[in-house]
């Protein structure tokens, strides 16, 4: 029975995704059909051709990139430090930046979007690539801390104590010992910044004012014409091509994904 209600969840998850596949090959006089197809009858790649040759798409296609790697680099660099202070130093205050850093992890991100914006604009950053990297890590690392902090509280202090006795400093510990160890919750905090900051369509559309520097999400936007109206199977083809890479990632690394959220829970 359980079997049965998990393959109905599986199957209606999935709809979505085989119906954004289907419209994608499917020739424009198919897709806008009063009657529904449930497979192209004439599969056709040019939607595809369509996506690609967008104007901007290569132009969005570097903004991501850049602005991706950027979030990531600084999430994983500026998480591990902040959960090594948390988890291995006592100091005063330090449970109370725990809990403040639980409660903004649980705040939405659409919350911060004013807040950001206000705070960006009088620092006449908005429209450039640091305001849009310096918004996403503000989203994406509390969950980074809190993950990799589970990491390193599982990690025994004999280990530290065995690293110092061989002669190891501070930076030698936290470089050679405790980063090889907490390597998992670094992979799952890189996914995940990895995914918040390459699905994002609303702070980049707010933030970046200027069309040369918009990304992805907002390049999907940009299927619609006044004249002809939204063209929806080049608009499902270039939503294929843009949740390949993040599958891709997702399968190769979802046991970390797993590992590193569930360590995220350890008391300490």
């Amino acid at each position: 029975m359980k079997n049965a209600v998990a393959a109905v969840f599986c199957l209606v998850w999935l709809f979505p995704v085989y119906w954004m596949v289907n419209t994608a090959l499917k020739p424009r006089p198919e897709v806008m059909t009063p009657t529904p197809h449930f497979w192209p009858h004439e599969p056709t790649l040019n939607n595809f051709t369509a996506a690609v040759t967008q104007p901007q798409f290569l132009t969005d296609l570097r903004n991501s990139v850049v602005v991706v790697a950027a979030t990531v680099l600084a999430s994983i660099v500026l998480g591990i430090f902040a959960a090594a202070a948390l988890s291995r130093f006592r100091f005063r205050g330090r449970r109370a930046i725990m809990v403040v850093i639980l409660a903004v992890q649980m705040l939405p991100a659409t919350a911060m979007l004013i807040p950001l914006f206000t705070m960006f604009n009088s620092l006449d950053l908005l429209g450039t690539y640091l305001a849009l990297i310096l918004a996403y890590v503000a989203t994406v690392l509390p969950f980074s801390i809190w993950v990799m902090r589970g990491f390193f509280v599982a990690i025994p202090a004999e280990v530290e104590e065995a690293a110092q006795i061989d002669g190891a400093g501070t930076w030698r510990i936290l470089v050679s010992v405790l980063f090889p160890l907490v390597a998992p919750g670094v992979i799952a905090t890189g996914i995940f910044a990895f995914i918040a900051a390459w699905n994002d369509y609303l702070i980049a559309y707010t933030f970046m004012q200027d069309e040369s520097r918009y990304t992805l999400p907002v390049w999907l936007a940009s299927f619609t014409n006044p004249h002809t109206g939204t063209d929806f199977g080049a608009q499902m083809a270039a939503s294929v091509l843009f949740s390949v890479p993040v599958i891709v990632f997702f399968l190769l690394i979802q046991r970390n994904l797993v590992a590193g959220m569930s360590a995220g829970a350890v008391k300490g």
